[in-house]
């Protein structure tokens, strides 16, 4: 199997590994079974100049895996129901983070299947609660290091072959900034996209940087 990415891949800006991540393998080991399904969709999220961000307002008990070690897992309950699996980057201290918001299933279909309560295939891992369920990931891997190649970590895959879009997140609150960066990057007319309201900008992929604060 390959060695998982490593550190180096995870200490850029949020914004630079987002549209990365699309294509590289997110694995579970959960009871000796693999689990593994290829990233087609995800968001960047910064730290204190981003209002949809869970570290806009600085570390709290919830968050405080987002300003640990680029390289852990963030996750937090939403709802009160549904998991989400972030991915922490940058220099250790600013809080970003990527949330994975979907996945195309490759291995251990049966489990998740089963973890889903019998979902629709289609429904298997599209939207980060879906994967999350699908993969047995809750906040007991909150804090988790992915680069142990250990129970959770990603896993280099081919280069993506369909164009990658940027648009607005999906369901965030904050200012118009934080509700138009095109920071939500996806695999164009991927099955597997959650499904969100589309993209309202060009399906081209433009790599932002930190301190970009428009996408007119």
């Amino acid at each position: 199997m390959p060695d998982p990415l490593p550190r180096a891949f995870y200490t850029r800006s949020a914004l630079e590994v987002a549209p990365d991540l699309l294509g590289n393998i997110l694995v579970r080991e959960l009871d000796g079974h693999r689990l593994a399904g290829r990233i087609v969709e995800v968001e960047a999220y910064l730290g204190g100049e981003d209002a949809a961000s869970h570290a806009f307002r600085g570390p709290t008990p919830r968050n405080r895996s987002m300003f640990g070690p680029p390289g852990h897992a963030y996750v937090y309950l939403i709802y009160g129901v549904h998991h989400c699996l972030n991915i922490v980057t940058g220099p250790e201290g600013d809080g970003q983070a990527v949330l994975i918001r979907a996945l195309e299933p490759l291995e251990g279909v049966e489990l998740m299947r089963a973890n889903r309560r019998e979902a629709p295939d289609r429904q298997l891992t599209n939207g980060p609660g879906k994967l999350c369920q699908a993969l047995a990931i809750d906040r007991r891997l909150d804090g988790h290091d992915l680069c142990l190649g250990e129970t959770l970590w990603l896993e280099p895959g081919p280069q993506p072959g369909e164009p990658i879009c940027a648009g607005p997140r999906v369901g965030v609150r904050g200012d118009d900034l934080a509700l138009n960066r095109a920071w939500r990057f996806y695999l164009k007319g991927h099955p597997d996209v959650s499904p969100a309201p589309q993209n309202r900008l060009p399906c081209t992929l433009t790599r932002p940087t930190p301190n970009e604060t428009s996408h007119d």
